[in-house]
């Protein structure tokens, strides 16, 4: 019989082997881990639909963050939950908003940490939706005003990075140039450039009691259908000013991930949604999935495609496997 003088299992022996000619490698320099910060002290709210994971006061985020930062993770990224919500988001540009004190927090205790700050209005306004509303529309220009001054303010407060979830046409801009006309041109912009109308995000709008009180957000994020649509998207807020792009969710759009990355070869993030993060949960405590391999497949996939960062909530988790994989 005969056999091929090239055969691949010669490379897949043993892990050693296996580990030395990996493709993908995931690093916890890679993630970036997402907070949920509230007013008060003491606060530290579990949330049901994503285990692990809290709304904290910014008493109890700094010592969440210090023990991020001591796994290697070497950003997080901020969402709000405000004192009192109004119709155009008031709290989102307040110098004294809650993300705002987070952040001078953060810098105060872990000041090598990159801070990350989304830039939306979602958990602000009285509606949940991601702009102005004016007789049941969300209006875009109006909108990018407001979302320049959240940028602004996340920035004077010490962020390192901002980045704009809304999907407002143009806000790029708008934040860039507010951002340089008030001597913050250093500050890169993190664009959700290509995030879709997904049902993937229900266990956030939880953690972020963001959940829209009319309609949905179809109007203004991406229909799930549409591959160069994001292409379009992409080369918009690059052309805008975006420094880096993101694509979200990120599991069920490993193509659009991975197309990104080849057309536009520039840094690309992708965000692992709270709907991924709680589906294995629930696997694993049903006892269907082994949640460790599956966790860490789920993160390589994502790499695979195009990643260079990984925003998710597995990140402490994955960072302590990964360390534990290295001794």
């Amino acid at each position: 019989m005969h056999y091929p003088i090239y055969r691949p299992r010669r490379l897949r022996q043993s892990e050693t082997i296996r580990r030395m000619v990996r493709e993908a490698r995931l690093s916890a320099d890679q993630f970036v881990m997402p907070f949920f910060v509230a007013h008060g002290r003491g606060v530290r709210r579990e949330i049901g639909s994503m285990p692990g994971n809290h709304q904290l006061s910014v008493d109890e985020l700094v010592r969440e963050v210090k023990e991020t930062a001591s796994l290697g993770i070497p950003a997080v990224l901020l969402f709000g939950l405000p004192a009192e919500k109004d119709a155009v988001g008031s709290e989102a540009y307040a110098r004294d908003g809650i993300v705002q004190q987070a952040v001078r927090a953060i810098k105060d205790s872990v000041s090598d940490l990159l801070v990350v700050t989304d830039v939306c209005l979602c958990e602000y306004t009285s509606h949940g939706h991601c702009g102005v509303v004016e007789r049941g529309r969300v209006k875009n220009d109006p909108t990018l005003e407001l979302l320049a001054k959240v940028a602004v303010s996340h920035a004077e407060a010490g962020a390192d990075m901002v980045a704009p979830s809304d999907m407002m046409d143009g806000r790029v801009a708008a934040i860039r140039e507010a951002l340089d006309e008030s001597g913050l041109e250093e500050t890169p912009i993190l664009a959700y450039a290509a995030k879709y109308a997904s049902s993937f995000y229900g266990p956030f709008r939880e953690a972020a009691e963001s959940a829209p009180q009319f309609g949905d957000r179809r109007a203004y994020q991406m229909d799930p259908a549409n591959s160069d649509e994001a292409l379009r998207e992409v080369a918009l807020d690059l052309d805008e000013g975006a420094d880096m792009v993101m694509v979200k969710p990120a599991l069920a759009y490993l193509d659009i991930l991975w197309r990104v990355k080849a057309e536009f070869g520039v840094p690309v993030a992708a965000y692992s949604v709270s709907g991924e993060f709680a589906m294995l949960k629930a696997a694993a405590r049903l006892g269907w999935l082994d949640e460790e391999r599956t966790m860490l497949e789920m993160l390589t996939a994502i790499r695979r495609a195009g990643a260079d960062l990984i925003v998710t909530y597995f990140a402490r988790e994955a960072a302590r496997v990964l360390r534990q994989q290295e001794r």
